[in-house]
Parts: C-alpha cells; sequence; structure tokens
C-alpha cells in the first residue's frame, strides 16, 4: 500500500489531481482505446474536480478519451434533484471539460428494474476491459461508496439500503425532513472496486483518522470496508495531516521516508496496457427499458432535460453529500484512542477469580 501524506487538505487533493492527469497522459487514451475512470462524489473530491478543471480549462489534459463509471445514486430521486449524484458531477466536472456524455456512465436509480440496471452497470464496465483507475472518498466510519461496515467484500453492483442514522444524517441536505430522504442507494461493490486497476483514496480531515488508521494498520474488516485495499495491488491512500492523527508515528514516518527517498506514487503506478473489451450481453430482462448511450443518441452537453445548476458556486467546506453513516458509533473527538491506547494497561475483572470452588 502506498500512502502519501500532505499538510492540508488542498494539496492532498491537488497531488491526486496531479496524479489521475499523469497516468491519463501516460496511457495515451484514444477514442477505440479509452481510459476508464471511476469517479465518487461528496466534498472530499471537490477539490479534486475544481483542480481538473482548471487544467483542463489551461489545456492541461483532455477528457474527450476518458469513459467515466461513477460509483452510486440514490434510488427514486430524481436525476435533476439538486442532491441527486446526476446533478453534483454535471454541476462540479462533466460540464465544465470535453468528456462525451456517452462517455458517461452513472447509475439509474429510478430504472423500472433495479437489479437489472446493476447488472447491466457491472455488464457496461466489463465491456470497457475494467476500470484503469478507480478514485474513491471514504467515510468517518470507514465505508467506501455505500458500501456501509458489514458490507460483503465480495459484493458487486446491487442496491443498497440505508441505515436509519445515514437517514437522519442526510437530512440535512432535505430541509432537515427525514421522510424526503431516500431510503435505498444504487453502489457498486467492494469486489467491483477491487478489479480496478488501481484505486486512489482521498482521505482529509481530522474525523476520517480513525477511518485511515482502522484501513491501513488494521486488519481486513467488513466493518470497516476501506481495508479491503490491504488486498489490492495496487491501492493508493492520500492523506492530509489531520487524517492521521490516528496512526503510530512509525506508521507516518515510514511512508514518509519512502517518499523522502525518492519514490514518488506517480512513478510506481501499475503498467499501463490498454486491455481488450469483452463481450457481455446485458442482462436477461433488460429489453426496453434500457436504452445504450451512443454519440447518436445523446447530446454533445448536459442533457436537455438534466436541469441542474452548473455553475461552480459550492463552498468547499459544504458537508459532504455522501452518507455520514454510524456517526453514533464514534468515539467522541474529545476522547478518541482513549480506549486503544489504554488496552494494555486495563484489566476488567469479572470477579471470577474470586468465587471458591467447591
Amino acid at each position: 500500500m502506498r500512502v502519501i501524506i500532505r499538510n492540508t487538505a488542498l494539496e492532498a487533493s491537488e497531488y491526486i489531481a496531479d496524479y489521475i492527469i499523469s497516468r491519463i497522459q501516460k496511457f495515451r487514451p484514444t477514442e477505440s482505446q479509452p481510459f476508464v475512470l471511476g469517479l465518487p462524489t461528496g466534498s472530499s473530491p471537490e477539490i479534486i474536480y475544481k483542480t481538473l478543471v482548471n487544467r483542463h480549462r489551461k489545456g492541461e489534459i483532455s477528457f474527450k478519451n476518458v469513459v467515466t463509471f461513477n460509483m452510486d445514486e440514490y434510488v427514486g430521486l430524481p436525476r435533476d434533484h439538486p442532491e441527486s449524484y446526476h446533478s453534483f458531477m454535471y454541476k462540479h466536472f462533466f460540464s465544465h471539460v470535453d468528456i462525451p456524455p456517452q462517455n458517461v456512465n452513472i447509475l439509474d436509480g429510478n430504472a423500472p428494474d433495479l437489479a437489472v440496471e446493476c447488472a447491466s452497470f457491472e455488464a457496461r464496465i466489463a465491456r470497457y476491459g475494467g476500470i484503469e483507475l478507480f478514485l474513491g472518498g471514504v467515510g468517518p466510519d470507514g465505508h467506501i461508496a455505500f458500501n456501509e461496515p458489514g458490507s460483503s467484500l465480495s459484493s458487486r453492483t446491487r442496491v443498497k439500503t440505508l441505515a436509519y442514522d445515514t437517514i437522519l444524517a442526510n437530512s440535512r441536505f432535505f430541509d432537515n425532513d427525514v421522510d424526503q430522504v431516500p431510503r435505498h442507494a444504487l453502489t457498486v461493490g467492494i469486489q467491483t472496486i477491487m478489479e480496478a486497476r488501481e484505486v486512489v483514496i482521498v482521505a482529509t480531515g481530522a474525523h476520517k483518522a480513525l477511518a485511515v488508521e482502522k484501513g491501513i494498520e488494521g486488519g481486513v474488516n467488513h466493518m470497516w470496508t476501506l481495508s479491503a485495499l490491504q488486498l489490492h495491488p495496487h491501492p493508493l491512500i492520500v492523506c492530509d495531516r489531520d487524517a492521521t492523527l490516528e496512526l503510530k508515528v512509525k506508521t507516518v514516518r515510514y511512508f514518509e521516508s519512502i517518499e523522502q527517498a525518492g519514490t514518488d506514487a506517480r512513478t510506481q503506478g501499475p503498467p499501463l496496457t490498454y486491455r481488450p473489451r469483452m463481450y457481455v450481453p446485458g442482462p436477461v430482462g433488460l429489453g426496453k427499458t434500457h436504452q445504450e448511450l451512443t454519440p447518436q443518441t445523446t447530446p454533445q452537453k448536459v442533457p436537455k432535460d438534466l436541469r441542474i445548476n452548473t455553475e461552480l458556486s459550492r463552498s468547499m467546506e459544504d458537508d459532504e453529500l455522501t452518507p455520514d453513516s454510524m456517526s453514533s458509533r464514534m468515539v467522541d473527538s474529545a476522547i478518541g484512542g482513549l480506549d486503544s491506547a489504554l488496552k494494555g494497561d486495563l484489566f476488567f475483572d469479572r470477579m471470577g477469580a474470586r468465587v471458591l470452588s467447591h
């Protein structure tokens, strides 16, 4: 596992943007051999998207031959709703770069058959030969995408029921009305992410420190789905200084020493060789419920029926769109780490030793 540590969230985000650009440029994508990129939503990647947009406007990078697959989407939420992930992606990224609309793949939370939609999404990824680089964020409870604690580490794209604390936390995006928050979401699975050639995770802020510690220093555990990346051949986690607060000092110094030795992560990625596309038939029952996007069936810019505000005006400090779930189980920040620090010093006598045997 490669871990890059920067002092601020801005520096960490700019590093990732630079890394993505370097990987695309090294790949040299063409229309017939595009670079396949997995993308997340939320406040964590917002600065990354803003940096990519700025670099594109300067002529430093083109997304014309890039194909994207987004991690998740709410079920039943109109795609032009301001809190849908369709809206988020067009507002913060797609409307500001030269990516063709037919190259954008986002799960349809309003599909007539959600199981078919999930199977179709996996089939589309396979047809492109898999995802080259999957960018993701991580929640305070260690979840990636909507793979919340307890998710199967062999899971694929599927429907997920949102936990009540997730619904309650997300109600702040819906006028604090719990009844307006979707109860389900579509999400890629852990196995879907793990099959990408490389996975890049951004983790910024002290509230992500426990998740980073569990994901890097802890064992592989479905209660902290980030930890599954320990089994991936090419994972990269980029943190700001605050996100490393729960890591051991020697762990931080170890990863810093690797970078100081001149082994920049940008020179250590996996070989960029094009993987041939696979023919994968559409799932049974697809019928006419799904229309494949082609240059003839899609507009050149934002779909006309997608009525969203695409101005880059949202504050970087806004709360994440991705679920902040299981917050009730998190250790209070004022005493965070105390239990693990004292674990070896405390012994709880259950009075078993005091009972006389007869």
